[in-house]
């Protein structure tokens, strides 16, 4: 009988131990919630930084847009006062070209523009006074300086156009491309058109007509220009240490003037914007406030379009700054907060845990000391020898009710031990009954059984012998009756006779069968090897019907004394197994070989296949009569009746088998004496 479980109970399911539970109450708030609410404060403190640079990088474009508008202002301005000046009246009302034309250097030079003329608006041929070039009149601001108003716009100058202006303006215009990453595809090679700020200013000629006073300034590689925007927006000291303030001027997506460096000492001309920004300024005509990928680092950009005097987006003003260092503070500050909430962890944790341990560590015991008792362990006690608090209470409650258990359980067991004793020898009585009663079953199971068959078997040959007997006796009178007439059907009768024979030796192995000791026929000393090799034809049959390859080992020397048919009998019924075990190939090896047992000189047969095997199970019942695994195909008598004429003859018969790789049987037989 199995030990009673402790107060009779069954064990309960085991739960998750307190221990977690209270060290997830101590921890819970440091280790979980503190996180959570730093890891929102970041990401909101993220936010906000990054809301924050977008705004001071719309803050620098604004500065850069209104200097950029103070630029085309200041350019209309100054030409204005120029076509109001006393001088020029002056130098017009003489009507002398030269002395016009070396005031309008002088005043370009001065006014540091890039080229300056006047144009007459009666003139169809597009000519001044002097016959320069004065460019195409139907520009916006050149139509509304001759319908009296001035104007100042940017405007986008064919190279054409720029020299027939001055040559010097179309080789500082023209740019090759470099190829960006990020950019739209381009099969252009260089950019040779100019940007320029175009301003025009209505003029009284002396002949009374209209006239316009035309000027301005090419912006592409004006390094100046771009240089003072950047020096405004970007002042020393409004940038952290290691980041770096950029503006760039953009004639469609090219950058025309530029502080970004390619290189050290290579600014970025010629190089384009990405995709996306190209997309978004000048197709979509929107504002860019994020950051983006320029030349060759990241920056927090703004890009805003450029209108010409026609209403078209021609180009973009850009302003911005690295935001690696701004980036780093970023990860730095998050690393000055994991650090301290690491710190803080650190310390507050272990004073967490001590005072958590002071509760689960009585618990713990007690569980352990209740487990060990379920498994048998009734010594075990959780020994706290000083009172504290309420658990440590229960816990000397708790062992003072195991020894009351232990002394219980001492009994019990006392009482189940004699229990146990007699129960065994009652069921050691009952279980060799059992045996005995089993193996008396079977031997008479297997007496009446061979009773039948020898009862069975004897009335057939004695039913079978009548008619064969008449049937010999009749052919005999036949042979008589028919006198040399017989010749005539000598073939017939032999066979007649042969059948008669057969139907003989039949109705003997059946008698042998059903008594052997009887009708064991002939005996005489034989060779095995002889008589192994005389069985093979038998099979033939058999060995044709699949790939077997026979292997023949013969070195017995030694005869046996035993009746040639049954040794004939038991090897056939052997090989024929063994073929039946391999239905499509294998191998079949037989050999014979002197061998000694027990002190007696003998010889030992095997027959070996390499076909299906068998296991354990039908190895145990193989020699029981009856008993067959070949279904329709067999009676179940072969290896028992095998076994049986070996046995009379003192031999031995023995099977080894290995599912899947094959049978071996050995028969031993004595010597002749």
């Amino acid at each position: 009988m199995k030990a009673l479980s402790l107060f009779g109970l069954k064990r309960p399911k085991r739960t998750r131990s307190v221990r977690f539970k209270l060290l997830a109450i101590a921890l819970l708030p440091t280790l979980v919630i503190l996180p959570l609410l730093l890891g929102v404060m970041m990401v909101r403190w993220n936010s906000k930084f990054d809301a924050l640079l977008t705004s001071k990088v719309s803050g620098d474009l604004t500065i850069a847009h209104q200097y950029f508008a103070h630029i085309l202002e200041n350019t209309g301005e100054q030409i204005e006062s120029l076509g109001q000046s006393v001088a020029f009246r002056t130098v017009l009302t003489s009507e002398d070209p030269d002395a016009v034309n070396a005031l309008l250097a002088k005043r370009q030079q001065d006014l540091g523009l890039d080229f300056l003329y006047l144009i007459d608006g009666g003139d169809q041929d597009g000519s001044d006074q002097s016959g320069a070039f004065n460019g195409d009149d139907n520009w916006p601001v050149i139509a509304s300086a001759f319908a009296g108003q001035s104007s100042t716009s940017v405007d986008i100058f064919s190279n054409t156009d720029l020299a027939a202006i001055s040559p010097d303006l179309a080789a500082r215009a023209q740019l090759d491309l470099i190829e960006t990453p990020n950019a739209v595809p381009t099969t252009r090679n260089a950019e040779t058109r100019g940007m320029v700020v175009h301003s025009a200013s209505h003029v009284t000629l002396p002949s009374g007509g209209d006239g316009a006073l035309v000027g301005g300034i090419l912006l592409n590689q004006n390094l100046g220009f771009i240089d003072t925007i950047n020096d405004l927006v970007y002042r020393q000291s409004s940038l952290p240490e290691g980041s770096q303030g950029t503006a760039t001027l953009f004639l469609d997506d090219v950058r025309v003037s530029t502080n970004v460096r390619l290189f050290a000492d290579r600014r970025a001309l010629g190089t384009r914007v990405s995709s996306i920004v190209r997309k978004t300024v000048l197709e979509d005509g929107k504002v860019w406030l994020d950051r983006a990928f320029v030349v060759n680092d990241w920056y927090i950009s703004a890009y805003e379009p450029i209108k010409d005097s026609y209403g078209k987006r021609v180009g973009m003003l850009y302003v911005g700054f690295l935001e690696a260092p701004f980036a780093q503070t970023k990860y730095e500050s998050l690393l000055i907060l994991i650090g301290a909430f690491l710190f803080v962890a650190a310390l507050s944790v272990p004073i967490f845990l001590r005072w958590a341990r002071g509760i689960f560590k009585p618990l713990e015991r007690m569980t352990n000391t209740i487990g060990r008792v379920e498994n048998g362990d009734f010594s075990a006690r959780t020994n706290l020898n000083q009172v504290h608090d309420e658990i440590s209470l229960v816990a000397e409650h708790l062992d003072d009710l195991l020894d009351q258990v232990q002394e219980r359980d001492k009994r019990l067991r006392a009482w189940n031990d004699q229990l146990n004793a007699r129960v065994d020898a009652r069921t050691r009585e009952l279980r060799d009954a059992n045996q005995a009663l089993e193996t008396t079953t079977k031997q008479l199971i297997m007496s009446e059984k061979l009773a039948a068959i020898g009862e069975i078997t004897a009335g057939v040959a004695h039913e079978i012998n009548n008619p064969v007997a008449v049937i010999q006796g009749n052919l005999d009178v036949l042979r008589e009756l028919l006198g040399d007439h017989v010749r005539l059907a000598d073939t017939e009768i032999r066979l007649i006779d042969e059948q008669v024979n057969r139907i003989n030796l039949i109705v003997t192995k059946l008698l042998q069968f059903a008594k052997p000791e009887e009708y064991a026929g002939f005996v005489e000393r034989h060779s095995v090897g002889q008589v192994i090799d005389d069985c093979l034809p038998l099979v033939a049959h058999l060995l044709g019907r699949a790939e077997i390859e026979v292997v023949r080992e013969q070195t017995s020397t030694r005869l046996v004394l035993m009746n040639r048919t049954e040794l004939q009998q038991v090897l056939v019924n052997l090989m024929v197994n063994a073929l039946h075990a391999m239905p499509e190939r294998g191998s079949l090896t037989l050999t014979d070989i002197d061998q000694d047992r027990d002190g007696r000189p003998g010889i030992l047969i095997t027959v070996r296949d390499t076909g299906s095997g068998m296991d354990a199970d039908v190895l145990n019942r193989i020699f029981d009569p009856f008993y067959t695994t070949k279904r329709r195909e067999g009676t179940g008598l072969g290896l028992s009746i095998t076994k049986t004429l070996i046995d009379r003859q003192s031999g031995a018969l023995d099977v080894q088998s290995t599912p899947g790789q094959g049978t071996t049987f050995t028969i031993w037989l004595p010597e002749v004496n």
